[in-house]
This record gives structure tokens, C-alpha cells and sequence, in this order.
């Protein structure tokens, strides 16, 4: 059942913005926010009727085109023609999770009052959320700069009657749609469509969703990067407190201290060692897993300042009597944090490979490839190398969307973001590395069986077979990607990770 969720000026929260993903909410307005989008469209509707200057997006064309004035008869036509030109998203067709964000975090940013919307624009967009009608928008097209402007046109054609939405998953035209529901289509008033084309709506959506995913996955490569030190058969001294305390950072401390926790107990991490230390990929997870985790905290605040903050263009200021043209909707704050969270991520599977590479060598008393008998049966040899394919990838799409730019609107919007490209590799980064923890953890939980009857720690042998059951013991003839989908399946929805 949904919960009941009131858009206010209230800041939004990682807990609030998964439930909205995840279409748990049931939305409404405040009579905070009510009267501040009245408050703002009744001083803008005041300003037109005394106004002689031109007002940039209000009076005027857009982009290139602002010094071309605009008769008081064809505002609203103007506004109207805005949405169907720009709305040219094309390629994938986004997934529901981030149209679902993308409609809540439109919604609460006009609810701030400084848009000059209508209050029934914004419920309007409230009501497509509330009854799973999820306009169809495409993953390429936004320069992040003028906001995500082709995205978001996308988004708000069914406002108007027009474009395609899905309702129940089926997709059909938005005229249909609202037929069904009874909603007159949108008359888009002056300024209205700039408020609901110019924003960053899209590049947080799809970092929000990256970053909900991440904080899980954190988590996670400290479980699975335990668990294959005891199928290693690593030593327990890296991850002793006294090292990270002279060398403080953040996530360092708290990944040695989730080892810790994560191995108490065992029979396997105590018993006496051959060798005097271990690898890197193991010996050194405290200071990459840690540094990935400070890189997503610092990451995570920079995206909650945006989805809390005004960043359309112009901005109406009515206490003060100005409508402001700047600059909110440039992605570079974004676009500059979600390519270190794409860096940050790939780090997390990059040295899970390494680990995985460790264990199907044939050290330290395991079987070559991890199978009883290697030659005659290849083991875990191919999940290596999907592995591999997806560390490889990762590192192409770590390549920085930030520092690009393409002069658009005929010069009049001469550095631009790429804030949209950086926010959809970002999230296919995070794809892979669940893929690639996945793959470390069929691994390590093979790898561990040679190690028996002795036991890892209480937590991980319920950890192991919880596992089991999603994903069963991967004999000789199991086909390799169905398991691998299993083990996907258990990371994104098993319920397994303590705080």
C-alpha cells in the first residue's frame, strides 16, 4: 500500500527519494507550497498586464532566438510550441524508477514558488505520479546545460495532450490516456513551459537512482571482499584498527572495521598462515573499498543540494519584484560529481576482478579454476573473462562527460555540461559492478567449499546459504548465465545487508 507523502519545501531525503523510484508514495500538495505557486503566477500574471521590458522566456523566444519579441496574444501558443519542439529525447526509452523521479522531483521543485507556474500544472504532473501513467522519455538528447531540455520536453507532452506515456506498463497515446481519467489536457500559461523544460531533473534522477543502488553495493563489496579472504585463505592484520586510526580517512576506517565485524568468528581467518601477506586486492580493501565510499558520501551530498534546489530559468523572486535570468540549470555541478561516482564505482569492481583472478589460479590449495577437475571441465575460467569485459568497459565509460562542451543555439549557449551523458554511463556503471560483485561471489562461494569442513563466521555461513538457495551449487553442467542472472537477482533484492 502506498504511503501518503505531502510535497512541501521541506527537503527530500535518500529514504523518500528510493520510496518515489520505487512508486511506493502517494503524493499531494501542501497549502505551504499551494499558496506559494499561486502567490508567484498571480504576481507574474500582475507583471505581464505593467511590464514594457522584454522578459527573457516570458516576452521573448528561446535561446539564440531571446532578442525576438513576442505578441501578448501568442504567449500561450508560445509556451505550447516550446514543448513540442523541443521534445526530440530519442534512443533507449528510460526506465519507469527514473520517470517516476523525474515527475516527483519536477513536482517539488515548482512547489518552491519561484517558477510562475499554475497549480494545477503541478498537480497535474502529481496525478500522472499517483496513477502510474509514466510519460515515455529517451535516454539521449540532453546537453545539461539549458537543463535537460529535450528529456524533460518528453516528459511533459502528455501535460498538453499530446506524446506517449505508459499506464499499467502498456505504452499508448497520452490522449487516450487522459480521456480515460477525465483530465483536460494542459493550457499552458505564460512562462510555464520554460519552468517545466529548464532543470536538471533528468541527470538527478538517474544519479539518485545510481546512488541508491551504490549505497547498496558499498556495502556489499566489503560482504563479498570478506568472503573470498577466507576462501584465500588471507590474514586478518590488514584490517587491524591501529593501521587505519594513523591514517583516518572516513570510509578506510570503516571498511577495515566492516571486515572485522563481517569475520568474527571464523575458524578460517584465525588459523595459522603459510604466507606472511596477501595480495593487494585483498590486503589493501580498507583503502580502495574506503576511498570509493568517501567518493559516493561527497557525491550523494552534492545531489541532494540539487533535487532541494530551484533550476529552472527565469527565476521569480516576488517578495523581492524581480523575474531573474541566470544560470540554475547548468549540469556541471552534476555532471563534474557523477563522473567521479562513475570512477568511484568502477575502483569497487576493478579490484574485485583482481580478487577473483587470485582465486581461480590455483594458489594456496585451491583447484585451478576453481573445478575438481580442471581440463576436462573449464570451472570458473569465462566468468573471469566476463568480468574482465565489464572492468574494460567500465574504464571507457569513466571517460569524463564533464570536461566536453559543444556550443548550441547558435552560440548563445556556448559551454554546456554533458551532465545527461554523465548521469546515464554513470548508472551503467553501476549495472556492471553489480554484475561484477556477483561474479565475485559465485567465486568465492566455490572457492570456499575447498576449504571445508572448517567454517567461516557465523554471519557469512548464513550469508552462504541464503545464497545457496538463490543461486544452487554451480556443478559442471550448469549453464554459466543463468546462474549469473540468479546471483544478480540476490544482490539486488536480498535482504542481507545490516547496517
Amino acid at each position: 500500500m502506498a504511503n501518503q507523502y505531502t510535497i512541501s519545501p521541506n527537503p527530500l531525503t535518500y529514504d523518500v527519494l528510493e520510496r518515489a523510484a520505487d512508486g511506493e508514495l502517494q503524493l499531494s500538495l501542501s497549502e505551504e507550497s499551494v499558496a506559494l505557486i499561486q502567490k508567484c503566477r498571480d504576481y507574474l500574471d500582475n507583471k505581464m498586464k505593467t511590464q514594457t521590458e522584454p522578459i527573457y522566456g516570458i516576452t521573448t523566444g528561446f535561446g539564440s532566438l531571446c532578442n525576438r519579441s513576442i505578441s501578448f496574444e501568442a504567449l500561450n501558443q508560445l509556451q505550447e510550441n516550446l514543448v513540442m519542439s523541443h521534445a526530440c529525447s530519442t534512443g533507449t526509452e528510460v526506465e519507469p524508477a527514473i520517470i517516476r523521479l523525474m515527475l516527483f522531483l519536477k513536482a517539488h521543485a515548482l512547489s518552491l514558488g519561484k517558477s510562475g507556474v499554475q497549480v494545477v500544472t503541478v498537480q497535474r504532473i502529481i496525478d500522472f505520479y499517483n496513477n502510474d501513467v509514466l510519460p515515455i522519455v529517451y535516454d539521449r538528447g540532453s546537453l545539461g546545460a539549458s537543463g535537460d531540455l529535450a528529456p524533460l520536453s518528453n516528459l511533459f507532452l502528455p501535460l498538453i495532450g499530446k506524446g506517449e506515456v505508459r499506464h499499467k506498463g502498456v505504452k499508448r497515446n497520452a490522449d487516450e490516456v487522459l480521456k480515460e481519467f477525465g483530465w483536460e489536457p494542459i493550457k499552458l500559461q505564460s512562462k510555464e513551459g520554460l519552468a517545466l523544460l529548464n532543470g536538471t531533473q533528468f541527470m538527478s534522477s538517474h544519479g539518485v537512482l545510481a546512488l541508491i543502488r551504490a549505497f547498496r553495493l558499498v556495502k556489499l563489496a566489503d560482504v563479498v571482499g570478506a568472503l573470498s579472504l577466507e576462501a584465500f585463505d588471507g590474514r586478518i592484520e590488514p584490517f587491524n584498527e591501529l593501521l587505519h586510526t594513523i591514517r583516518p580517512h572516513q570510509g578506510q576506517l570503516e571498511t577495515a572495521r566492516n571486515i572485522r565485524t563481517i569475520l568474527e568468528g571464523s575458524e578460517l581467518i584465525t588459523r595459522k598462515k603459510k604466507h606472511v601477506q596477501d595480495p593487494y586486492s585483498f590486503r589493501c580493501m580498507p583503502q580502495v573499498h574506503g576511498a570509493s565510499k568517501d567518493a559516493i558520501a561527497y557525491v550523494a551530498g552534492v545531489l541532494l543540494t540539487e533535487v532541494n534546489s530551484v533550476t529552472d530559468n527565469p527565476t521569480v523572486f516576488v517578495d523581492e519584484d524581480l523575474v531573474l535570468s541566470g544560470g540554475n540549470f547548468h549540469g556541471q555541478p552534476l555532471a563534474l560529481a557523477l563522473d567521479f561516482l562513475a570512477i568511484a564505482l568502477a575502483e569497487l569492481g576493478s579490484i574485485s576482478e583482481r580478487r577473483v583472478a587470485q582465486l581461480i589460479l590455483g594458489l594456496r590449495g585451491l583447484p585451478e579454476f576453481l573445478v575438481a577437475n580442471p581440463g576436462l571441465n573449464s570451472g570458473y575460467m569465462i566468468p573471469q573473462y566476463a568480468q574482465a569485459s565489464m572492468v574494460s568497459q567500465n574504464k571507457q565509460l569513466c571517460t569524463p562527460a564533464s570536461v566536453d562542451s559543444i556550443v548550441s543555439s547558435n552560440g548563445q549557449e556556448d559551454h554546456v555540461s554533458m551532465g545527461g551523458n554523465a548521469a546515464t554511463k554513470a548508472l551503467r556503471v553501476v549495472d556492471n559492478v553489480e554484475r561484477i560483485l556477483a561474479i565475485e561471489l559465485m567465486n568465492a562461494s566455490q572457492a570456499i567449499e575447498f576449504r571445508r569442513p572448517a567454517k567461516t563466521s557465523p554471519y557469512l555461513e548464513e550469508f552462504l546459504a541464503d545464497f545457496r538457495k538463490a543461486v544452487p551449487f554451480v556443478e559442471e553442467d550448469i549453464i554459466m548465465y543463468q546462474a549469473i542472472e540468479r546471483a544478480v537477482a540476490f544482490i539486488r533484492e536480498g535482504d542481507f545487508i545490516s547496517e
